[in-house]
């Protein structure tokens, strides 16, 4: 290996190593300790595993987790595409970047400061409800409800989808485009059959941030959800709080960080595997 190349690639290393595969080992290593009077002991059993393996509230939280996150990244995914494909196609490049850019300011802002302004719009007496009740309408619970953990969800992650499926439609050859429209294709076809294809692995990437920021976010199902039904990111809260169960709790992140690992690598090889040639 070029001793050049290898310098550069050296902080990255050392960068992985020291903040993401040392934490993730000692983790993995605390979910094998137990817990004598509030202390933790090295013991390395596996009483934590078979103690939160076999309860029936854990997968309860764990499939209630990939639910809710799976269909935040299908909303996402469907409700971000018609703003990516008119900023990719139909503006001029000077308003897709300024549009970009104000995507990104809410980013500026903290999450937690923004899932809290929802409380003002989704309150039994907030702001939908009081153009419903104009209507005739409700009022209808909206907080402390699965509609309001989707709605802190799409908060935390449809900016970034609409980024990234821009991005990805905006670097389609425009020569195909108009090829596939000379050679008699409709609208929906060249859609189906061009578009989706050559932006395929942007509009995967997409879904697999969306799903990772969703699967492991805490403040949306805490504070517009109510944190029952509990979540993953929730039951290692409550978890650490029951006795410092740290190794317990322990056990719940590492499932859940294999979860995202094999979801990752799955939607890695299906976004970047070529098409064969029928």
């Amino acid at each position: 290996m070029n001793r050049f190349a290898l310098a550069f690639r050296l902080p990255i290393i050392v960068w992985q190593i020291l903040f993401f595969l040392g934490p993730l080992i000692f983790m993995v290593a605390m979910s094998f300790f137990l817990v004598k009077n509030y202390r933790m002991v090295e013991a390395f059993e596996l009483k934590n595993w078979v103690k939160m393996m076999t309860r029936g509230y854990v997968w309860d939280s764990y499939w209630l987790t990939l639910a809710l996150a799976t269909l935040t990244t299908v909303a996402a995914s469907l409700a971000a595409f018609p703003a990516a494909f008119y900023l990719a196609f139909r503006t001029s490049e000077s308003l897709r970047r300024w549009v970009i850019f104000l995507l990104i300011i809410p980013f500026f802002t903290s999450y937690l400061v923004r899932t809290f302004s929802w409380y003002v719009i989704l309150a039994e007496s907030g702001v939908i409800n009081g153009i419903l009740g104009w209507l005739g309408l409700g009022p209808y619970i909206m907080l402390n409800t699965m509609f309001g953990t989707i709605v802190g969800y799409l908060t935390l992650t449809l900016p970034l989808v609409v980024i990234l499926q821009t991005v990805s439609l905006a670097n389609i050859d425009m020569r195909l485009v108009q090829a596939a429209q000379n050679l008699g294709c409709s609208s929906a076809r060249t859609l189906w059959t061009v578009i989706l294809p050559l932006s395929r692995t942007g509009l995967m990437i997409a879904a697999l941030f969306c799903f990772i920021l969703a699967f492991g976010d805490f403040v949306a199902p805490y504070y517009l959800g109510g944190s029952k039904p509990p979540t993953l990111p929730i039951l290692i809260i409550d978890t650490t709080k029951s006795g410092q169960q740290w190794p317990r709790a322990a056990v719940v992140a590492v499932m859940m960080m294999v979860t995202l690992f094999a979801i990752a690598f799955t939607t890695i090889v299906l976004a970047y595997r070529k098409r064969t040639s029928k």
